[in-house]
Parts: structure tokens; sequence; C-alpha cells
């Protein structure tokens, strides 16, 4: 029997435990690609009310060698460092302060939601004086405020600075930004945001990328799950779902249920150009007509030889003297004309503009003309 055909009994059929393996063959293969166009509900929308609140303080970072704010030159930071030494029964607002070993700075966090006290949060430290670098400080108890005004968590701790910087007499080098720093854990929650979202009989999705059709097939995905019309669109970026009476459980139960549901996303065909790094992104919708296009490039050299004239030996009114010499020169390449049909797809649209042979940064004066001639169909967004 050759090794290339598969055994067959005597009916002439494959035997049934071969037919099953090159099933399950089959769709081992083909699953990461039916699967891999479609994303879950909960990487496509946000839930109403479930984010982020941004958290800022002001506080004093101490213990620096020598790189901090200098006194004298930041008057908020001698009156923040007057004020802490007063609250702790030293009295100093007559004397003449010169330190440099304590900056002024910002500290930044993200309380997640549903943080509970006791949370640990990550926080961010920028100077905000003169200082020259946080590394080795000290940041101290600084209260952070939300929007509110309402205190939510309280910063302390060691800055970690991943920047460096090094001076000398005659030079100087930096690495990063060593007026930034990083403290891990540094925060604690002290004040809870409520929102009891367990109690809620309906909630809203909202799109990361609005869309009409896939807000329509979120809806009926969730819909035909939940065997009911929980799910209703109301614009192309916010999806409202009731939580149905035949439902056992609460919202938090529902939004389990239906979060990780797959649904194919539809966007608006799109052209993003970076014209500073020279980065084309088109999505796989775009489309172009029928169009043709020609590149060309002009090189213009212009070169100096200067010669020196002098005048004969033993010559009573010669001087010596430069003379210009320049040449000059302008070398066009000759254009060709390449037609690319109308109606391809992205991959036979990049075949074509490769096929030019020209370099990221005329490809996008390419796109852009292709777009003003009306042959694109698709948005471009410039960066």
């Amino acid at each position: 029997m050759r090794g290339d055909v598969a055994p067959r009994n005597l009916t002439g059929q494959i035997p049934v435990r071969l037919k099953s393996v090159l099933s399950i063959l089959f769709l081992v293969l083909a699953a990461p690609f039916a699967a891999s166009a479609d994303s879950r509900i909960k990487d496509l929308a946000d839930v109403e009310g479930v984010r982020e609140n941004m958290l800022i303080g002001y506080g004093l970072v101490v213990g620096l060698d020598g790189s901090g704010d200098r006194i004298r030159n930041t008057p908020f930071t001698r009156e923040s460092l007057v004020s802490m030494l007063e609250r702790m029964g030293v009295n100093i607002r007559s004397e003449a302060l010169d330190t440099d070993n304590i900056a002024a700075v910002m500290v930044t966090a993200n309380l997640p939601p549903f943080a509970t006290q006791g949370t640990r949060l990550d926080v961010s430290v920028s100077a905000l004086g003169d200082a020259e670098s946080l590394r080795g400080g000290v940041l101290l108890v600084t209260p952070l405020h939300g929007a509110d005004g309402e205190v939510y968590a309280i910063a302390q701790g060691s800055v970690a600075v991943s920047g460096f910087s090094a001076r000398g007499q005659a030079a100087s080098v930096t690495r990063g930004v060593p007026t930034n720093g990083r403290i891990a854990n540094g925060a604690v929650v002290e004040k809870e945001h409520a929102y009891d979202i367990a109690a809620l009989e309906s909630i809203k999705l909202a799109l990361r990328n609005p869309d009409f059709t896939t807000a329509q097939r979120i809806a009926s995905a969730i819909n035909e799950s939940l065997k009911t019309n929980a799910a209703t669109v109301n614009d192309p970026g916010t999806v409202r779902v009731t939580r149905p009476q035949s439902f056992n459980g609460d919202m938090v139960a529902l939004m389990s249920a239906i979060e990780g549901l797959r649904v194919k996303p539809d966007q608006t065909a799109k052209v993003v150009i970076d014209e500073a790094s020279g980065v084309i992104v088109m999505g796989d919708d775009v489309r172009v007509s029928t169009v043709a296009i020609a590149q060309g490039s002009l090189t213009i050299s212009v070169s100096e030889t200067p010669q020196v004239s002098q005048p004969s030996p033993f010559s009573e009114r010669g001087r010596t003297v430069v003379v210009p010499r320049t040449t000059a020169g302008a070398d066009e390449n000759p254009a060709q004309l390449r037609l690319i049909e109308g109606g391809v797809r992205l991959r036979d649209l990049v075949d074509g503009l490769n096929a030019l042979g020209v370099p990221p940064r005329d490809m996008i004066a390419i796109l852009q003309a292709i777009k003003a001639a009306g042959a694109l169909q698709a948005d471009i967004e410039v960066m």
C-alpha cells in the first residue's frame, strides 16, 4: 500500500477512527482563523461607572544629595518647608534658609474602580521647582485629592528614579529624566468611592470605538445569549443592558455572563499616517478605485572646488586670490506610470505601492494624492 493513500476498508470508505482524527485536526487548524477576527465584549466596551479616578497631591521630597531646589529661587519650596516645620513645633520663619536637599513635587496616582480602604497604589513623583534629580529622596506624607477635593489616599515612601545626571566642569551627561520618579505601592487608600453596581437594574456599555454595526452586533449577541430583548442600542457608542426578570442573579452576575461573548467588530476604513516617523497604518477595509500612479525623483547636486591663483615670482603688483569653481547638475529619474485596479483589498494596495519602490515618506504623499483624487475609499488621519 502506498504511503500517501489513506487506508480504506472493503467498502472503499475511510475508517471511522481516521475520519475522527482528520475532523479534529481540521477543527484545530481552523479554530484560530475563525476566532481571530472576534473579540470579547469586555475588550470592546467599558461598563458605565467602572473606571479609574485620577488623584493628585503636593508634597516634599527630602534627603537629596545637593540636587534639590534652590530655596532662594523657589519660594513655594521655602514656604512649604517652613509650614511643615511649624506644624512640628519648629519656628524658622525669620531665619535665612539655604538648603538644597529638599524638593517640591507633584504626586499623581490612579484610583482603580472598587478600591477598598487599605489598598496599595503606585504613585508618580515629579519635581516642581529647579531640582536636578530626585534620586535617593524620600517623599513625606502627602494627601492625594480627587476631582471633588476629597482626600482618597495618602502617599509616602522612597522615590525610585531610573534616569541619572552627572556634571563636570566642562561637560555633563543625562540619561532619562532624573526629576521624575515612582514609588511602588507608595499610597494607601483612605476613602472608598462608593458604587453599588449589583443593585442596578440596567447599565450602559460604552464602546471604545463607536460604530453602528458593532453596537448592533453586541446587542444581538447579548439578546441571543439571554434569550430575551435585554440589550438595546441607544447610539453608535452606547448599548443599554437591562436585567431580565427571569435572570437568576444581580447585575454583577449578568455582566459576568455576557462580557465573555464574542463579537466581530466593524470599523470605518482609515489610514493613519505619522509624518514625523514615516509610519503608515492601514485597516483591512481600505479600498481604492482604479487609479494610475507615477512617482519620480529629482536630484540636484552642487559642489564647490575653489582654486588658489598666485602671481608670478617677484611680481610687484600681484596678489594671491581664491578663485571659486562651482559645478552644478540635475538628475531626474523618469517616472513610471503604474495602474492599480479598482476595488482591491489592503494586500493588493500594499503590493501595488511597494511595486513603485518608493520609501515610506513618498508613499505618504502618494496616499494623500490618491485621497485628493477621490480614489481612496478611506479616511486619512495625520498624527
